[in-house]
């Protein structure tokens, strides 16, 4: 099986590295998440005008119909670049879920934005009491003459602030555990009885708590489809997120590396010590794991095998990405937690992705859920 990068996703990766090159450094870095959107929208309307907006999307919506292989190209990129515009979560999982879900004249009204990025939708579905549990929606919609009214509190929306609109979900039931009666909706974020608070995640960007009170909107805002939907469109994001936490990873590798070699302990380089280089291999051999686990779920053949390998391999990446951040840090001592390097910020945004929208031991679940 040959893995070189094809042409198509060397031109993506290095449309990402010039991205980096020409916009990013730890400065800069720190100060497009100091804004209140936790991303530059400069940096935005950048990224949509080299067409990285509308490339996941499908060719009806104005898209490039990525292939998985790309997608893991520009996101190990982006995450080598610690880039903190939310790609992955307003494009993958909000662009994706809502036009593959709306009726026509509903798709048709935000195709143009999605795709220019010009309009930006985030899924709401997190709750306090879901504990990895994606079924348990405590969200109640009911129908009526002006609509569907919407009841309930989501916790956590990632990109959240800034968005134009929300896909929520809610149940029509009186259960909370089972898949069934749940839809997503989409409500705009200037929806009487919507209450949006802003607050920050560990890598220092920005979530959103929505909480809302008898909001109504059109029957024609629920999506055709509900969990099922979901499970449609998330295997692409949850690859898109291992592949940027490789990225991530191999950026704290080699500027650990590069430290151990040139830092001096008893007129020592750090890397001659034997336990330092026994641990920088372990996690070298973890990286390249990492990378393998990619490469199976790029091959895996049918959706649920996809799904499958995907679910593996975040499952893997989850763990020893924090492992190997951990390490990262206890190499350059108290500077390693420091905003001044590049290490710190790396390792939180590893512990993000490995923990969201679930745990390393949901992932794992899963992954023997889809092997059943």
């Amino acid at each position: 099986m040959n893995f070189e990068l094809s042409e198509e996703e060397t031109m993506l990766a290095g449309l990402a590295d010039r991205f980096v090159a020409d916009r990013y450094d730890i400065e800069r870095r720190r100060a497009y998440l100091a804004e209140a959107q936790g991303f530059s929208k400069e940096n935005w309307d950048l990224l949509a005008e080299c067409g990285l907006m509308a490339a996941p999307l499908a060719q009806a919506d104005g898209g490039m119909e990525l292939e998985p292989g790309a997608i893991v190209a520009l996101f190990a990129a982006l995450g080598r670049g610690l880039v903190v515009e939310p790609l992955a979560e307003s494009v993958l999982v909000g662009a994706r879920l809502l036009l593959a879900g709306a009726a026509d004249s509903l798709a048709d009204a935000w195709r143009e934005g999605l795709a220019s990025g010009a309009q930006r939708v985030a899924l709401a579905h997190a709750e306090p009491g879901q504990r990895g549990n994606r079924a348990w929606v405590e969200t109640r919609s009911q129908a009526g003459a002006e609509g569907v009214r919407l009841t309930g509190v989501k916790h956590c929306v990632p990109a959240g602030q800034g968005a134009d609109a929300f896909l929520v979900s809610a149940r029509a039931n009186d259960g909370g555990t089972g898949a069934d009666g749940i839809a997503f909706y989409l409500v705009s974020a200037d929806a009487p009885g919507l209450t949006i608070t802003p607050w920050r995640l560990i890598d220092g960007s920005v979530a959103v708590h929505l909480t809302l009170d008898n909001v109504v909107v059109p029957a024609s805002h629920r999506l055709a489809g509900g969990l099922d939907l979901l499970d449609q469109i998330m295997p692409l994001a949850d690859l898109a997120r291992a592949a940027e936490a490789v990225g991530v990873m191999q950026r704290i590798f080699d500027e650990t590396l590069e430290y151990l070699r040139t830092r001096s302990q008893f007129n020592t380089p750090l890397g001659r010590f034997q336990a330092i280089q026994h641990r920088m291999v372990a996690h070298y051999c973890a990286l390249e794991q990492s990378r393998a686990l990619l490469n199976l779920a790029l091959v895996g053949g049918a959706e649920r095998d996809f799904a499958q390998a995907v679910a593996g391999a975040r499952a893997f990446i989850s763990d020893v990405s924090l492992s190997l951040g951990h390490d990262m840090i206890q190499f350059h001592g108290g500077m390693g937690v420091t905003d001044e390097l590049a290490i710190g910020h790396g390792h939180k945004r590893l512990v993000l992705l490995s923990r969201w929208p679930e745990e390393p031991l949901a992932k794992l679940d899963r992954y023997a859920g889809l092997a059943a």
